[in-house]
């Protein structure tokens, strides 16, 4: 029993997956089957019943869960007594965001951090924000810039690092929908929409639509917020974006933000499992990114 081993069985019993836990640990499916077979074979009890479709855990698996949690924790805090002794630590973090956070915020949490910890590498992973909290359960990254849901997930500790305002935008060229928009009261069911395909900023959308009264017209739904910009500028319809997307796009003088309503903002803030607080990585990431807080 080794705790790769544990580490393996552990996310499997959380995900009951043998594919998502090969991904997420990085290992092929059947070194997995191999690693679960051998520590079985040490037990001496079949801990899942597994079949194509389905993993369930056993009676067996229940009762070696919490032993092998508390050896990792064990192992962890090991880990962390040890490199702190030590002035430099070293090692990976995996890091998810969208494509604007990298540049809009990225940068401010990680100049500090690079400075006291130089040794440590960031793999960063960028992608649909709505995608991030789904990323970081999954253990397919370490931290995560996500929007902070109206419900977290009780398994999650979030930072919060800003409040990002959004905006109705339309282009600023000409449209089919252009007289429309420049009518006293439009009829704004009949404007095409662009809006987030999922997430806070989609369901702060949907709010707003819903205080308007209007039955949207969907142009386009789209994952990521970026693209939003680039089809409002090309004038296929008048699209729904956090503000930081549009003060940084590279199209952002081919769109114009339209006084209507104020939608309500959403916070934005650092996410991670709480359990990975005991890695002495992240737990060095997160006291630099609560001084940014305090900052």
């Amino acid at each position: 029993m080794n705790i790769k081993t544990l580490q393996l069985f552990v996310h499997l019993c959380e995900h009951k997956n043998f594919s998502s836990t090969a991904k997420a640990l990085h290992v092929s499916p059947s070194a997995l089957s191999r690693q679960i077979q051998k520590l079985e074979d040490e037990i001496g009890h079949s801990l899942f019943v597994r079949d194509n479709r389905s993993v369930e855990i056993t009676p067996s698996g229940y009762k070696l869960l919490p032993v092998a949690q508390r050896m990792l924790n064990d192992w962890r805090q090991l880990q962390l007594q040890l490199n702190e002794q030590h002035s430099e630590l070293k090692g990976e973090i995996r890091l998810f965001c969208s494509v604007t956070a990298s540049y809009s915020h990225l940068p401010d949490l990680l100049n500090a951090f690079r400075l006291q910890h130089p040794y440590i590498e960031f793999k960063l992973l960028t992608g649909d924000p709505a995608q991030a909290i789904e990323i970081i359960l999954e253990d397919e990254a370490d931290i995560a810039i996500a929007a902070i849901p109206d419900n977290v997930p009780s398994r999650l500790e979030f930072a919060t690092i800003s409040e990002i305002p959004l905006s109705v935008i339309a282009p600023t060229g000409i449209s089919h929908f252009l007289e429309e928009l420049q009518k006293e009261f439009p009829d704004w069911n009949q404007i095409p929409f662009i809006v987030p395909e999922a997430g806070t900023a989609r369901e702060r959308a949907n709010s707003w639509f819903k205080k308007m009264k209007i039955k949207p017209n969907i142009y386009a739904q789209i994952a990521g917020h970026e693209a939003i910009v680039s089809l409002v500028a090309l004038g296929c319809g008048v699209g729904v974006a956090p503000d930081v997307v549009i003060n940084n796009s590279p199209l952002r003088d081919k769109v114009q933000k339209l006084s209507v309503l104020p939608i309500k903002p959403f916070k934005l803030g650092v996410c991670c499992k709480r359990s990975q607080l005991d890695d002495p990585l992240v737990r060095a990431l997160w006291r630099v990114i609560s001084d940014f807080q305090s900052g």
